[in-house]
């Protein structure tokens, strides 16, 4: 199915800025961790780092997902672009952990915000039938710019040191300037809907909750999420120390999940089923999870991680797809940046949740351990679930207009 030249452009410019940007974010990402390593900060500081990165899209996600429905896109995204860019120079000369953990909380915050406003044009861009194609083509240029950030920072660290990569993630940032300018799809600019009841504006988990299908959705996206996070942090000292792989055995193992990550996006966009398809899959992906934490478990030898990487990238690239063809087909157009913010929150809440147990678990048992018991957890949680959710998504509708309210049917 082909897109329409309006279509192509649209897409081909969100594509662009977020490949852009998540390049440059993972490039900086990568650099600070490094910086602060080679500087011998403690332990904590690093972890203070990757939550100064997570931790605002949870907290400032009422406050995002309000700006994002209440203020056009280009105000947006012109204003928190150019913010961050400045902020990236002053990350590029900070050397104190005192001051680049505020500085990445800073950066991140703005990220809270521009995050749901790109998220919210894609499905006003394009026509419903062809959302999941749309969201594929984004997921996997996207996914191709965070290949290439931690592959640049390690080049870039090594010859230049922190300031060259911090510059170029500021230079990336104009990418979310020159969206603001060239796109013709609006989002916001109106005063928010209120509830014909209660007579106020409902924040995004409300909205969630009112759609029986997208609170199953959220439930199981939180739960893999935090599965996948907690199993991150063990994967390192899994290959390095319990197998004995080089560096770069852990390199190409990374890169290898984030490129089956890119294909599971495109297959499942190539044949995304009906809303309650998208759940149940959820419902699969999930015990794939499992399955994948169990392998790594059991694997022998660095190269029985290969087959296993590859599974649980393509399980992880669907899980993102399905977050997008579900906001895009549910949700009304004027709610999805409270909407988009909720379901961000409770992802970056998992991955706090995951580091913080897998982080904690692996100092008290091997890795071994860690996957075993992960995996597990998943599969009894997921036989847990998946009798009241196959329950659940009876009682909701299968299709839902997102320019029409979620029907009575479907409320919790």
């Amino acid at each position: 199915m082909s897109f329409t030249s309006s279509e192509r452009r649209e897409l081909t410019i969100v594509a662009g800025c977020t490949a852009v940007t998540f390049a440059g974010d993972f490039m900086a990402d990568t650099s600070l961790v490094l910086t602060l390593q080679q500087h011998g900060a403690a332990g904590y500081a690093v972890a203070a780092l990757l939550i100064a990165g997570v931790a605002p899209a949870v907290l400032l996600a009422p406050l995002a997902g309000r700006l994002v429905d209440r203020f056009r896109t280009r105000t947006l995204l012109v204003t928190v672009g150019a913010i961050q860019a400045l902020l990236c120079v002053g990350l590029a000369y900070a050397r104190q952990p005192a001051l680049i953990i505020p500085l990445m909380a800073l950066v991140a915050s703005g990220l809270a915000i521009t995050g749901p406003a790109l998220g919210a044009i894609v499905p006003r861009a394009v026509d419903r039938d062809r959302l999941p194609q749309a969201q594929a083509a984004v997921q996997t240029v996207r996914g191709l710019g965070i290949l290439a950030g931690p592959a640049l920072a390690g080049i870039l660290v090594g010859r230049f040191g922190q300031t060259v990569p911090l510059l170029v993630d500021a230079v990336s940032f104009l990418a979310v300037i020159a969206a603001g300018l060239l796109l013709r799809t609006a989002h916001g600019g109106g005063p928010l809907r209120r509830d014909a009841s209660t007579g106020r504006v409902r924040g995004g988990l409300s909205l969630v909750r009112a759609d029986r299908l997208l609170t199953i959705a959220l439930v199981l996206i939180a739960v893999g999420i935090t599965a996948v996070t907690c199993d991150n942090v063990g994967e390192v000292y899994l290959v390095r120390e319990t197998l004995h792989g080089s560096s770069s055995a852990y390199g190409l193992l990374s890169a290898l999940w984030s490129a089956a990550a890119i294909a599971g996006g495109w297959l499942l966009g190539r044949r995304a089923p009906d809303d309650r398809g998208v759940v149940r899959l959820l419902l699969v992906l999930l015990g794939v999870f499992g399955l994948v934490m169990l392998g790594l478990a059991t694997a022998p030898t660095v190269s029985w991680l290969i087959p296993v990487y590859l599974v649980g990238g393509l399980a992880n690239g669907g899980l993102n797809l399905a977050i997008g063809v579900l906001l895009g087909r549910r949700v009304r157009p004027d709610e999805r940046g409270r909407v988009g913010a909720t379901f961000n929150a409770f992802i970056n809440s998992g991955t706090l949740i995951g580091y913080a147990v897998g982080g904690g678990l692996l100092s008290v048992v091997s890795p071994r351990v860690l996957f075993t018991g992960s995996g597990l957890l998943a599969l009894t949680v997921i036989a847990a679930l998946a009798v009241p959710v196959l329950r659940g998504l009876r009682r909701a509708p299968a299709t839902i207009t997102a320019d029409d309210p979620v029907p009575a049917a479907a409320a919790s």
